[in-house]
């Protein structure tokens, strides 16, 4: 019979916890464990949501493949493109070598989704629909990425930054606010929505925060009856455009009475990513105007 020699033994034993520990796990938006046998190296973003927040979890370089509009951080704009978050060309995200595709709970088409599914291609879901789980979802995408030290980094920045807005405006005079996400047809955001959740950070009252919908049609007639004394929507750079001037025809508005019809950048405040803190601070200021008047 024959013996492994003693060091042999040891050499064994130390490498097979790294070999354990090579693997990463984490949940997804959707309550999946995922785990790779190691830490991703090229990773397809399938939204513009998504391919922000993995440039925020430090996995920037990772990045291999895109849709449409992922145009932030600028770098995001020389990655392939693979079609847009509502159909994907999947010939040429295969012919990119994935190994983990970041998807969109409610934006990619479930019949693709689940092909890649069947193909065995590693699917992270996410859609963070609170100030907390933008910062969980930076660290579990750095913990699949490998990029734990950048991606915890950034994601406590967001947490401490939210927590000291909303500390300052804690006791900020309520304020009744309209946001119009589309003039036609016209629609707005309940307080579920992360930007109810924003407006509510500032110490706004969202007028139709109670509404059933993330994302409820509405009328302008209930506009009216609402009178918030503040109206915001989104627009390129936050410049102000022709979105907002149909309202100035009901000169008895509060919002237009007191000229508080505001614009802020649009990609910001509508992606649930770190950009949020900046556009909510810009928001909480908007209303400070509007305070003042």
């Amino acid at each position: 019979m024959s013996y492994w020699p003693a060091k042999a033994l040891l050499c064994i034993l130390l490498i097979l916890p790294a070999m354990a520990w090579a693997e990463v796990c984490a949940e997804d938006g959707q309550g999946t464990q995922v785990c790779l046998p190691e830490p991703a190296k090229r990773i397809a973003t399938l939204s513009p949501g998504a391919t922000e927040l993995m440039f925020a979890a430090g996995a920037g370089e990772k990045v291999v493949a895109v849709v449409n509009h992922s145009d932030y951080p600028p770098a995001a704009l020389k990655i392939p493109l693979v079609g847009n978050h509502t159909r994907i060309d999947l010939e040429a995200l295969l012919a990119l070598e994935p190994d983990l595709v970041i998807t969109w709970v409610t934006g990619n088409p479930p019949a693709q989704m689940e092909m890649l599914k069947e193909l065995r291609l590693p699917t992270f879901a996410i859609e963070p629909r609170t100030f907390e789980e933008v910062s969980s979802v930076i660290e579990r995408l750095s913990v699949l990425a490998g990029t734990e030290k950048e991606g915890f980094a950034e994601a406590e920045r967001f947490r401490k930054g939210i927590a000291e807005v909303s500390e300052k405006y804690l006791s900020a005079e309520p304020i009744p606010v309209f946001y119009q996400v589309w003039e036609t047809p016209l629609m707005t955001v309940s307080n579920d929505h992360l930007i109810g959740k924003v407006l509510q950070l500032c110490g706004g009252i969202n007028v139709f925060g109670d509404m059933p919908r993330l994302v409820p049609r509405i009328s302008a007639e209930v506009v009216l009856q609402a009178d918030p004394h503040v109206i915001l929507t989104g627009s390129a750079e936050g410049a102000s455009d022709d979105e907002l001037d149909h309202w100035k025809d009901y000169s008895g508005m509060s919002a237009v009475a007191r000229g508080n019809l505001f614009f802020v950048p649009a990609s910001p405040i509508s992606r649930p990513t770190p950009r949020l803190l900046e556009a909510s601070q810009l928001i909480c200021q908007k209303l400070d105007i509007a305070r003042e008047r």
